[in-house]
């Protein structure tokens, strides 16, 4: 953690009151943000659905030749777009209730981009609930990357190796996290601990079986295969690049930071700036700040709470952060450079 932002955090600890967030939860109520937008959803879904089934019709009709390779990079731009369909069910933002949220969520994320529903909603609760904690935060767990200079030092095999240049090979690596999530995927099926483990593999199994079925069927084995190495290559980088921005190079927590809500989720998040294509693309993840505070707030209704939130904190003196989406990896860059620096030593 940088003395910046250990300063940021020691100037926080000092109010810690939950009221800070319950004021500030009346009034996005009262503006009525949390209400459902069903119609949003529905013209979302469909322009979604519309794109994903055009890049498999392209396919079939453009039959055995490299010029699908266009159509490889199109599905995993549909790939992403779905999964972050996904997200908002998972966060209940699309209904009310957890039973067609669940359903939902399993047609699209296990039967549409062959990611686990189940398991994707333990990981992400855990983040949501605190976000940036090196202890209990999986999205800053040390892996082949590390994320704070304590887990450099305490890094061992592949993180060592990796984490001396993992800014430059952050990219890279990225290429391969749509394969990360089918084999997460599956492997959570696998423990008996996964609820309604069967269905999730079996939902899976469907996707794989289509997935696979339809590229053998219509390509050639060597265009095939370079049409799935492709496909989940543009899949990994898009939900990277997606989600990176919104808590790399902010502070990460340990069990000596003891802060509130509202203070435990704006101090570690970032907004990134852009206007309605920046939320088409970062399907309004781009407003983490208001994300975090309200998960289940629909995704429309973030833009017009930024201004709420913004005012809000600069009110109770906690820092908003902000900034455009190159800035945004950049910041990011340099903050795994420098705390991959023990390992270089």
């Amino acid at each position: 953690m940088s003395a910046q932002d250990a300063s940021t955090l020691d100037g926080s600890r000092s109010r810690r009151g939950g009221s800070d967030f319950a004021a500030l939860a009346r009034r996005i109520n009262a503006e009525g943000l949390l209400d459902r937008r069903p119609g949003y959803y529905v013209a979302r879904f469909t322009l979604v659905a519309a794109a994903y089934a055009a890049a498999w019709a392209a396919l079939a009709v453009l039959g055995d030749t490299w010029w699908t390779l266009v159509v490889a990079v199109v599905l995993g731009v549909a790939f992403a777009q779905v999964a972050l369909v996904a997200h908002d069910l998972a966060h209940r933002q699309v209904f009310r209730t957890r039973k067609p949220s669940e359903i939902a969520g399993r047609i699209v994320g296990n039967v549409g981009i062959g990611m686990s529903y189940g398991w994707w909603m333990d990981k992400h609760t855990r983040h949501h609930a605190n976000p940036n904690h090196e202890e209990l935060d999986p999205d800053v767990a040390p892996d082949i990357l590390v994320w704070s200079e304590r887990q450099a030092e305490n890094a061992g095999g592949l993180a060592r190796f990796f984490g001396r240049r993992q800014a430059f090979l952050f990219f890279p690596l990225l290429t391969l996290e749509g394969f990360n999530l089918h084999v997460s995927s599956v492997r959570a099926t696998l423990n008996p601990a996964t609820k309604r483990r069967h269905l999730e593999l079996a939902l899976l199994l469907v996707h794989f079986a289509g997935y696979l079925g339809a590229l053998f069927l219509v390509l050639s084995p060597a265009k095939a295969i370079v049409f799935l190495l492709l496909n989940q290559a543009v899949f990994g980088v898009y939900l990277g690049c997606t989600f990176a921005p919104n808590h790399k190079g902010m502070p990460t927590l340990t069990a000596e930071d003891e802060l509130d809500y509202l203070r435990k989720q704006v101090l570690t998040s970032r907004n990134v700036r852009g206007g309605p294509m920046m939320d088409v693309a970062l399907g309004g993840l781009n407003y983490q700040i208001e994300h975090h505070l309200f998960p289940s707030m629909p995704t429309p209704n973030l833009r017009r709470a930024k201004p709420i939130v913004e005012q809000y904190c600069a009110d109770v003196g906690v820092t908003y952060q902000e900034t455009g989406l190159v800035e945004s990896y950049r910041i990011a860059l340099r903050h795994m450079h420098d705390v991959g620096e023990p390992l270089r030593a």
